[in-house]
């Protein structure tokens, strides 16, 4: 199983952030504990499962093992990746 962050590109509070998004709850909720975030930080919205991170906790993500993934490169992974975190918003997958 793998946990993903996409590309750093929102723009919120002058600062860029990306979405940490994994292939289970389980695995989701263990990164963002390695990366040292507060359980309220998770978004479980129907648009997707996941956790906001800035760019520099993207950094650490990508050293404790997180796949980048690219709206623009990786179109077919990032879409998968999207549906099983809307799935696990709804409740739908693990």
């Amino acid at each position: 199983m793998t946990v993903y962050v996409d590309d750093p590109v929102t723009l919120w509070r002058g600062r860029r952030w990306a979405h940490l998004m994994a292939d289970t709850l389980e695995e989701l909720h263990a990164m963002a504990a390695r990366l040292g975030l507060p359980r309220r930080a998770f978004q479980n919205k129907t648009s997707g499962a996941h956790y906001d991170i800035t760019a520099e906790l993207r950094e650490q993500a990508l050293a404790l093992g997180a796949v980048a993934i690219s709206r623009h490169r990786d179109r077919a992974l990032v879409k998968a990746v999207i549906a099983r975190a809307r799935a696990q918003g709804r409740g739908e997958a693990p």
